[in-house]
């Protein structure tokens, strides 16, 4: 063992009151007096708290009395040496060791490190870099021990709200969430309709710095262009016929906090240039005004269209693609993770039933094998659908398959043995072609209306066709919609 002189001395260091490394409990193990003493001051002086111990026993006395944020270990201890001691240690608690000796080798070094050292030290060390590769390693632990709790909670709540799954795919997205929450970056969203794009944003948000802060969600494809952008932007007074007051734009709300913009790929490209220097810039103008406004807001968006064949086509522009597809997490169908659907179906029993008074019901056998056997167009939104309709038309605590739509179970739908009626009681020719058509048309969308629990956008979605054709159809076959339970406002 050297002299306790060769030891880098803090009474001799120069001072730094500038410097502030992160405060952190450190256990010193070293038999030598002048050592620990030596060590104690020199951390005590840069705002550690410190204690020591003389040997291996000592020490693992004192880790586990109390928690520490980082350990200092000689090799050369009284009895047990510091290479065992040090795997005891990482028995115990994950606490960052960073070993020190004055007869270092490679060969040791390796041992150590093997054994979960963080970092090898050799006598006489420098301060400077003492204490910099103690205050690193209880940084870069803390944000380890961070992201390992975080994902750990994930995975056992096993939902971000009406997020629900416990599949592989399912998983990686939440380990995907805890790593991306704590930056900044934006995060473009993709998957079918009724994946839970919009939860998992919400998820980016709350596990963010953000969280205290404004969520502010935005349905870019519902809006034509000029009302899109007053809504994003704001307007100043007279911008346009009818702006008779000013107005803040959601990116303002948003500040401080995140702003969702779904079904990014239905802007048109004036829109998207205007988001694009948000983006850059931070700054955008109301409508109609001349003033720059600064905005910190986090852009988080989705879409269910292919960008990259919009971009190729020149319906989106390539330089904000990139910039929205810094961080992209793609959204599984539910046809993808059907060993979701029970977990899934029993959290919505729970949530329907609750809401409706009712005590709790439960999936039959039968029933489950009919959810897990069918193809889910609609996703998870759709089997929403399906157990509160399940759940409001039982009477008793079992569901079972008659509870369930005609196209999951296989039965005939409402419409298909309806035959057209003649046109009056004493004429028994068929009625028109043209008439035909049109009662078998009102027939399925009261039927695909029932099935989507009278939200529309997700019936034309069904259809294939825009809601606004849907709609027409609506009003022309005299279809009263708000009979319809559940029917979107």
């Amino acid at each position: 063992m050297p002299d306790a002189s060769t030891v880098a001395s803090p009474i001799l260091a120069p001072a730094r009151p500038d410097a502030q490394p992160p405060r952190g409990r450190v256990l010193i193990v070293d038999d030598e007096s002048a050592v620990r003493e030596g060590l104690e001051a020199l951390l005590r002086s840069e705002g550690f708290e410190a204690l020591t111990a003389a040997d291996g026993a000592s020490a693992l006395d004192l880790f586990g009395a109390a928690p520490f944020d980082l350990v200092l270990l000689d090799v050369a201890l009284p009895g047990e040496n510091g290479l065992d001691v040090l795997e005891r240690l990482r028995v115990l608690a994950d606490t960052p060791v960073i070993m020190i000796s004055a007869y270092a080798t490679v060969e040791m070094a390796v041992r150590a490190m093997q054994r979960g050292a963080r970092n090898f030290l050799q006598k006489p060390w420098n301060n400077e870099k003492l204490l910099a590769d103690v205050a690193a390693a209880i940084a870069t632990s803390r944000v380890e021990r961070e992201n390992v709790e975080l994902k750990r909670a994930l995975k056992q709540r096993t939902s971000f709200g009406n997020i629900v799954g416990k599949s592989e795919a399912m998983l990686r997205i939440f380990d995907l969430v805890a790593q991306v929450a704590p930056s900044r970056s934006t995060v473009l969203l993709q998957g079918e309709s009724g994946t839970g794009k919009e939860l998992i944003a919400k998820a980016v948000h709350s596990h963010s710095p953000r969280a205290d802060h404004a969520f502010v969600p935005v349905n870019s494809g519902g809006m034509p262009t000029d009302l899109l952008e007053s809504t994003l932007f704001g307007h100043v007074r007279g911008a346009f016929t009818g702006a008779i007051a000013p107005k803040k734009g959601l990116f303002e709300v948003a500040d401080g906090g995140t702003i969702f913009l779904d079904e990014i790929g239905n802007m048109s490209l004036e829109t998207q240039a205007k988001i694009l220097r948000v983006l850059q810039d931070r700054r955008f103008m109301r409508l109609g005004g001349v003033e720059e406004i600064q905005v910190d807001a986090r852009v988080i968006t989705a879409t269910n269209v292919d960008l990259q064949r919009m971009v190729t086509e020149g319906r989106f522009r390539e330089d904000l693609y990139y910039r929205l597809n810094v961080i992209s997490i793609r959204l599984p169908a539910l046809r993808e993770r059907r060993e979701d659907i029970p977990a899934l179906a029993d959290f919505f029993l729970g949530k329907y039933s609750q809401e409706n008074g009712l005590p709790p019901r439960k999936l039959l056998p039968e029933a489950l094998r009919i959810l897990l056997d069918y193809n889910w167009p609609g996703n998870v939104r759709e089997l929403e659908n399906v157990i509160e309709r399940a759940v409001v038309l039982s009477t008793g605590p079992a569901v079972g398959p008659e509870l369930l739509p005609d196209s999951l179970v296989g039965r005939p739908p409402s419409w298909a043995g309806w035959a057209p009626a003649t046109h009056g009681a004493g004429d028994r020719s068929p009625a028109t072609l043209f008439d035909i058509v049109d009662e078998f048309e009102k027939r399925i969308i009261l039927d695909m209306l029932e099935q989507t629990h009278g939200r529309q956008t997700d019936a034309a979605e069904r259809f294939q066709i825009p809601l606004s054709t849907l709609n027409q159809k609506i009003k022309r076959h005299g279809i009263d919609a708000k009979r319809v339970r559940g029917q979107e406002t």
